[in-house]
């Protein structure tokens, strides 16, 4: 996967170099926060990222939002107009790790709040 990470990383900075694009406007133009963004184009990092961010990333980059996910998996890139596909599942599983974490910290800050009305 490292040698698919790689791709990834030279893809990301051709296409910005491509397009005239420096780091700042990718990260405003996907959504990503910019560390994350610096280790997908450094390589520097290596871990699991969630298709999601490669799909902001190649929209941002002009690209078909599956693209990033192709090059990724050494796979040949689709076209601008093909259809999505869908991972229900995995973005289901996604969405409930998310609104857990969302819990856990508004039960944190309830936590905090309670404490500081009561003096503890």
């Amino acid at each position: 996967m490292t040698d698919g990470w790689t791709a990834v990383a030279g893809a990301i900075t051709e296409r910005m170099a491509e397009l005239g694009l420096r780091q700042r406007e990718l990260v405003e133009r996907s959504g990503v926060s910019q560390a994350i963004v610096r280790e997908i184009q450094r390589n520097t990092v290596q871990r699991q990222r969630g298709m999601r961010t490669l799909e902001a990333l190649s929209a941002a980059l002009d690209w078909h939002p599956e693209h990033l996910t192709a090059v990724l998996y050494g796979q040949p890139p689709p076209e601008h107009d093909e259809p999505v596909t869908t991972d229900v599942p995995g973005r289901l599983s996604a969405i409930e790790r998310h609104l857990g974490a969302i819990s856990r910290r508004l039960a944190n800050l309830e936590s905090m709040m309670t404490d500081h009305l009561t003096g503890k």
